[in-house]
C-alpha cells in the first residue's frame, strides 16, 4: 500500500526540489528524499522527476510524494553520547540535542534518542510501546532540552498521568524574529494538522482543532529580534512555533513556520526546553530539570549583544 502526500510550492525564490520537501516536511530526511526522487515516486504537476537538483520555480506547483508503507522494524540500540542530567531506578532526563529525532521513523531508521537510550540500557525495550520504548513525551528535532525517558512500566504510566493532566512546568527559550506585539502575552488559539500539508500544524478554526494555550515574555531585545520565556500550559504539536508565528514572531531558523531561510548563520531552530518540573514516583513535590542553553545558541547571543 503507498500513501500520497501532496505539497504546494509556495516560494518567491527558485528552490530544489529536495531541498523544498526536505525543508517542508521535518520528518524526512534529505538522504530519504533523495531516495523517493531517485526511484520515480515525486511528480511535480503530474510529470515525474528523477532528478535531485530539480528546481521548482513557479507558486502553486504541485508536488505529489508517493510514501511506500513502513515496513516493521527491530530498533537496534547504538552507542550514542547522551548528555544525561540524572538519573535513578525510574527515569533517565537527557539532555538531547537538536538534530535528534525522538523515535525512529521514515527515513530515520538510526541516530535516534531511542536507539540511544536502548544502546545506554536494553532494559527499557518495551516499555510504553515497541517503538517508543520509555519514551514519555516529545521534543522536535531541532528543538534541544529535557527529555525524560521512563525505565519502567509504573514509572511511565507516572510521568504521562502528569502531562495528560497538565500537572507539569516546562519553560522554553525562544529567540524570535521581529518583536513581539507586547512584551508580555498569552496565546489562546486551537491548533490542528493543516489540511495542505500533513506534516504541519496551523491555527483551526473555532469549531476545529484542539485548545492551544502559550505564555511568552520578553527577556531582552537584541535589535530585529526578541529573545523570550515561553511556557506552555498544553502540549499540542509544533504548539510553540506555531503559535509564534501567528503573532508575526516566528521561531528564528524555523524554516517551516518563518522564513524560508533562516535570518542567521543558524543551521537549527533557535528553541531550547530549558526546565521541566515534574513528580518522581512517590514524591510529594516536584523536581526541577535544567539543561543549559547549547554552546551553539549562546554563541548566536553573544554575536547579537556585541
Amino acid at each position: 500500500m503507498v500513501n500520497v502526500m501532496q505539497l504546494v510550492f509556495d516560494r518567491d525564490e527558485a528552490t530544489r526540489l529536495d531541498v523544498f520537501i526536505t525543508q517542508s516536511v521535518s520528518d524526512f530526511s534529505r538522504s530519504w528524499v533523495q531516495n523517493l526522487i531517485e526511484t520515480g515516486r515525486i511528480t511535480v504537476g503530474n510529470e515525474v522527476v528523477n532528478k535531485n537538483s530539480f528546481l521548482l520555480t513557479d507558486k502553486g506547483q504541485v508536488i505529489d510524494i508517493q510514501i511506500p508503507q513502513a515496513e516493521p522494524i527491530a530498533i537496534e540500540p547504538e552507542t550514542i553520547l547522551l548528555d544525561i542530567l540524572f538519573e535513578n531506578d525510574d527515569v533517565i532526563v537527557i539532555n538531547k540535542p537538536a538534530g535528534m529525532v525522538m523515535h525512529p521513523s521514515a527515513g530515520h531508521r538510526f541516530g535516534t534518542l531511542v536507539n540511544a537510550a536502548l544502546g545506554y540500557d536494553a532494559f527499557i525495550a518495551g516499555i510504553g510501546g515497541k517503538m517508543r520504548p520509555g519514551i514519555v513525551h516529545r521534543l522536535d528535532k531541532d528543538t534541544s532540552g529535557v527529555v525524560l525517558v521512563a525505565k519502567n512500566d509504573l514509572a511511565h504510566h507516572w510521568f504521562q498521568k502528569q502531562f495528560k493532566d497538565r500537572a507539569t512546568d516546562k519553560e522554553y527559550i525562544a529567540l524570535v524574529d521581529k518583536h513581539p506585539p507586547t512584551l508580555a502575552g498569552k496565546i489562546e488559539a486551537p491548533i490542528y494538522r493543516d489540511p495542505k500539508n500533513r506534516k504541519k500544524m496551523a491555527i483551526a478554526p473555532e469549531d476545529k482543532g484542539k485548545m492551544a494555550i502559550t505564555i511568552f515574555h520578553t527577556m531582552k531585545q537584541l535589535g530585529r529580534y526578541s529573545l523570550l520565556k515561553v511556557n506552555i500550559l498544553t502540549g499540542r504539536t509544533h504548539q510553540i512555533r506555531v503559535h509564534l508565528a501567528s503573532i508575526g514572531s516566528p521561531v528564528t531558523g524555523d524554516t517551516m513556520y518563518g522564513f524560508a531561510s533562516p535570518t542567521l548563520a543558524i543551521n537549527r531552530q533557535f528553541l531550547h526546553a530549558k526546565t521541566l518540573a515534574i513528580y518522581l514516583p512517590g514524591d510529594t513535590e516536584k523536581t526541577v530539570f535544567t539543561a543549559e542553553l547549547p554552546d551553539e545558541l549562546k554563541q548566536i547571543l553573544k554575536i547579537l549583544e556585541s
